[in-house]
């Protein structure tokens, strides 16, 4: 907490301002009030929809199954205020002031809470049929498309892409997924890891093409760059996200190099009374010894309970999660914990050509990440494990009828 804050004679500052009505930004308000703030909180998102959740836009709400997925939070009860339709435009931290479209709001600590857009096909501007699925409204406008069984081309294999793809041939629809690198998730897994995922796509009648790069998109097809052309009634890219940060140039909020917030270990950033949470932003792990930008539903959900403690309590509280993800995809449940990159040594647990297995990944005789395709049991105990620390024993480990929990060294 600030000089400034703590002058007002004040144990809490008066007004929190969340920037972000996205599952962050929500939970930081919730977490505020959960946590006893009894300030005021406004929270300004930049859609006119009420807050929602955004994992049900590429399942349930696609499909049609659900209308929508408005968070379950009573808002007015909580006295949190929004403002909805409002998009921030800058912050001028010296003043406590952030400028909105629909005026100044003053703060006496802000919460950068804006998520990720996602990263828009080049030369693909003023295209007809080309979709994003990252909002409501993209969502709304995929799914009579789905409805009407067009022939759809995803341009990306990663998480997004073959969620979608697997609802779109739910729905009936012809997919073609084309793909940059030589492999599904190239930039998520180890090419060891990703490759059975591979088959997938085929046991769903999906056409996945790999080492295919997009030449151009025109009205109703794709062309690659070898001179293939395919076929699309709809095409829906999905080829990643970057921090939706670019509002925030000048204001002296240090960023990355992929534009993220620089946060650190309490989620505090360079400017004095601006906190930074969700996929806006990175953080210290001391945990995994480098700085984590995780863009996943879960960091969204525990961080902002860091947010708000830091924000009412003078004791700061450390933010050093587990991260964790879930998808849904060509009929697994496929679920990750942890941080694979400084592993040493890598353990299966089953056959990658089954229903059901798990990855687990060592930095010496500790477990520091985990995938798990069917096998929740693991992903549970084993996230345990990570956040204890626990020496393993590989040979134990590499049984798949032994629990993880029993394979300790």
């Amino acid at each position: 907490m600030s000089e400034q804050t703590q002058e007002q004679g004040m144990s809490q500052p008066r007004r929190v301002v969340v920037v972000g009505a996205g599952m962050a930004g929500v939970q930081t308000a919730v977490a505020l009030r959960e946590q006893g703030f009894t300030g005021t909180v406004t929270l300004i998102g930049a859609e006119p929809h009420q807050p929602y959740d955004r994992p049900p836009l590429s399942k349930a709400v696609l499909l049609g199954k659900a209308e929508g997925s408005a968070f379950d939070v009573d808002f007015e009860s909580l006295a949190l205020e929004l403002r909805l339709g409002c998009e921030a435009l800058a912050v001028r931290a010296d003043a406590h002031v952030l400028d909105t479209s629909e005026g100044p709001v003053p703060y006496d600590v802000l919460v950068v809470a804006t998520g990720a857009e996602p990263i828009r096909l080049p030369g693909a501007e003023g295209v007809p049929g080309i979709h994003l699925l990252r909002t409501l409204d993209d969502a709304e406008r995929l799914r009579p498309v789905l409805a009407e069984q067009h022939d759809i081309v995803v341009v990306g294999a990663g998480w997004i892409g073959a969620e979608f793809a697997t609802a779109a041939r739910e729905a009936g629809c012809g997919v073609t997924v084309v793909e940059a690198a030589d492999r599904p998730l190239a930039g998520a897994l180890p090419a060891e890891v990703a490759a059975p995922m591979s088959a997938w796509y085929a046991d769903s009648g999906i056409d996945l093409r790999t080492h295919a790069r997009v030449e151009r998109v025109e009205p109703g097809a794709v062309v690659l760059d070898d001179g293939t052309r395919l076929p699309a009634g709809a095409v829906v890219v999905g080829i990643g996200a970057r921090p939706a940060t670019a509002w925030l140039a000048g204001s002296g909020i240090e960023l990355g190099e992929h534009g993220e917030v620089l946060a650190d270990d309490h989620l505090r950033t360079s400017v004095p009374d601006v906190y930074a949470v969700g996929d806006c932003a990175s953080f210290p792990s001391r945990r995994y010894g480098e700085r984590l930008l995780v863009h996943h539903w879960d960091n969204a959900l525990q961080g902002p309970r860091t947010v708000a403690a830091n924000i009412i309590d003078l004791t700061p509280a450390a933010y050093d999660p587990v991260p964790y993800f879930w998808s849904e995809q060509f009929g697994r449940f496929v679920q990750y914990a942890g941080h694979h990159t400084s592993a040493d040594t890598t353990v299966w647990r089953g056959e990658p050509s089954g229903p059901a297995w798990t990855v687990c990944w060592l930095h010496g005789s500790r477990l520091v990440a985990l995938l798990a395709v069917g096998r929740p049991r693991d992903l549970a105990q084993g996230r345990r494990l990570i956040e204890a620390g626990t020496p393993m024993d590989p040979d134990l480990l590499a049984d798949p009828a032994r629990p993880l929990k029993a394979a300790t060294a």
